[in-house]
């Protein structure tokens, strides 16, 4: 019989063997913002395939691949490269990084994406920082039998995106000069771009952007007890608003070009959390 609790420690030691480092803190990484791990000094890898009982990514623009090492003197844990609920994986599947995160020992996380902007105040290449989300998906990672180890059955999300790593990002990107806006997310199913029906529904909800991750990932990380940032790259505007069809080929051109101040923002916040 399936036992999530013994399965992610398995996974866990497996990681531990093969690594120095005592990581705290973790990045998940969008499509296109795997420049990130180029800030990393002396890098293991650690393929998902190596890792007993992880998922394999499919998605192009995700290396599938653990990255452990340094930025300034932190150590860093960087996932780059996730999974989908469209990629036919079941949510306890897109989710169980997360679990191995925490036995792993890792308190606070950065969760990143590409996403379709839906405020107009939005550009491509805007980077927002996600103040709360809106769960489209239609159904929840916590679902199902509840292990206590991990875990509260009713965890409290009045705070899914820690007011203290949100108020740290928008001081580090002042000092930086560096742009953002800040908003809702809405995460979906997809595979598909949203019409433009969808896409008023979700400005009528309040949504600031549309992606189809990290929500999630920021559900199962709050139940962990695990700190989160969000951080969305615009990469294109929604159905309705942009006036061009949308492909993923033109979400990692844009994703890649403004990795540039991603990365920076990110290098600079991780020392101080």
């Amino acid at each position: 019989m399936f036992n999530l609790y013994d399965e992610v420690i398995k996974s866990a030691e497996t990681i531990r063997k093969g690594i120095p480092y005592n990581a705290k803190v973790a990045v998940i990484l969008g499509s296109g913002l795997g420049e990130l791990t180029n800030s990393i000094t002396n890098p293991i890898y650690f393929s998902y395939s190596d890792i007993p009982n992880f998922p394999i990514s499919t998605v192009k623009g995700h290396a599938g691949q653990l990255v452990f090492g340094k930025i300034g003197d932190v150590d860093i844990m960087v996932m780059q490269g996730r999974f989908h609920f469209y990629e036919g994986y079941s949510m306890k599947e897109v989710t169980y990084p997360l679990y191995v995160m925490k036995a792993l020992g890792i308190k606070n996380i950065m969760i990143t994406n590409a996403a379709g902007g839906i405020d107009k105040s939005l550009n491509p290449g805007s980077l927002m920082l996600i103040t709360d989300f809106l769960d489209m998906v239609g159904t929840n990672p916590l679902i199902g039998p509840n292990d206590e180890r991990f875990g509260v059955r009713f965890p409290d999300m009045s705070q899914p995106y820690s007011y203290t790593l949100l108020n740290l990002a928008k001081k580090v990107a002042d000092q930086l000069n560096i742009t953002y806006k800040q908003g809702v997310y809405a995460g979906v199913a997809g595979p598909y771009y949203e019409t433009a029906a969808q896409i008023r529904m979700l400005a009528n909800a309040g949504a600031s952007a549309v992606g189809m991750s990290t929500v999630s990932e920021t559900i199962v990380a709050n139940y962990l007890g695990i700190k989160v940032l969000g951080i969305s790259c615009i990469t294109n505007m929604a159905t309705g608003i942009a006036t061009t069809n949308h492909s993923h080929e033109s979400v990692m051109e844009v994703a890649n070009k403004a990795s540039s101040d991603f990365c920076r923002w990110i290098a600079a916040l991780i020392p101080k959390i």
